[in-house]
């Protein structure tokens, strides 16, 4: 039986436009609520693109993500789940970063995390860019070191940017697997495209483990057997889903700061996410949807129901 506490708000009881917006109209839950240790699994915002090396805006990702979320009902129409029975489930605001700091955000967002990991909550993200999931696996593999299935158009594996600098959003599984927080040989990497500056980061990756699969790959093969190897190359182990709306094709969800043609469409992005079925996944991010470049909120409301299906695998 479900705690009435933790249940979300439905749209016979309130109208989906009115109330306040949360994730999926659940309820918001701060750290000081005295029902917070009940929490099992939390939503977090994480409005942060200090990141960003293209078209700036995934800052305002988490509020549109919450205001298309409230769109969400109770039950999964194609699985039946309904996770919000399943477990204590709430909204815990957002990390609150410093525009003007990208290494002190990187440590504000590691410490917010870090709260939650303590409590035993596993958290659900709405970003923000791509590098603040490094602050987030920081937290998280503090003990071992994760798998991870990471759906994207880019691999994010790059060394630095411009002579040197280090944190980007083209950089943060790099800096992931050089900080022992990623396996690489637990790593899988699904939909990359596009045109590249070099080959230096699939070589890294084909240095150390990882692997890469292609988006021309993908649509060959199906995403049915795609994940059949992903969920064998992740296995039963502790397991992070890092999720980047660029890994949908732009006709899809333009919203993105660097989008690439040629990717699944919006039926497939949430199809690879069901199939994550089995697997251990400790915590999951849905990053860099970017509301200045759709303002219908479209991708937002396309980012809103992965998260939606992603919430419903971390439950099993």
């Amino acid at each position: 039986m479900s705690d009435p506490f933790f249940t979300p708000v439905s749209g016979f009881d309130l109208p989906r436009f009115a109330g306040v917006p949360t994730f999926m109209r659940l309820p918001h839950v701060d750290f000081d609520h005295p029902r917070f240790n009940e929490v099992q699994i939390g939503l977090i915002g994480a409005p942060w693109d200090g990141g960003t090396t293209n078209r700036p805006g995934p800052r305002h990702g988490p509020r549109q993500l919450r205001d298309m979320s409230t769109m969400i009902r109770a039950q999964n129409g194609a699985t039946g789940i309904r996770p919000f029975e399943v477990a204590n489930c709430a909204d815990l605001g957002d990390v609150a970063p410093n525009p003007a700091d990208v290494m002190d955000s990187l440590q504000r967002m590691q410490r917010f995390y870090e709260r939650v990991h303590t409590a035993g909550i596993r958290p659900l993200t709405g970003g923000g860019d791509h590098l603040c999931t490094l602050p987030i696996l920081r937290a998280l593999a503090k003990d071992a070191p994760l798998g991870m299935v990471h759906f994207d158009s880019h691999t994010d594996l790059y060394h630095s940017y411009f002579d040197g600098t280090m944190f980007t959003h083209g950089t943060p599984f790099r800096r992931a697997v050089e900080e022992g927080l990623l396996d690489p040989a637990r790593v899988v990497m699904i939909g990359i495209r596009g045109t590249a500056y070099d080959n230096e980061d699939r070589d890294f990756a084909q240095n150390v483990g990882i692997r890469v699969i292609p988006i021309e790959e993908f649509h060959t093969r199906g995403v049915a057997d795609v994940m059949e190897e992903a969920r064998g190359i992740v296995g039963t182990g502790d397991t992070y889903v890092s999720y980047d709306i660029d890994f949908v094709d732009p006709a899809f969800a333009p919203g993105t700061g660097t989008p690439e043609i040629g990717g699944p469409n919006s039926f497939q992005a949430i199809e690879v996410v069901r199939a994550l079925q089995g697997v251990k996944i400790v915590g999951a991010d849905l990053v860099e949807v970017s509301p200045p470049f759709d303002a219908s909120g479209a991708t937002a409301y396309l980012g809103a129901s992965i998260m939606f299906e992603l919430l419903c695998m971390m439950v099993q």
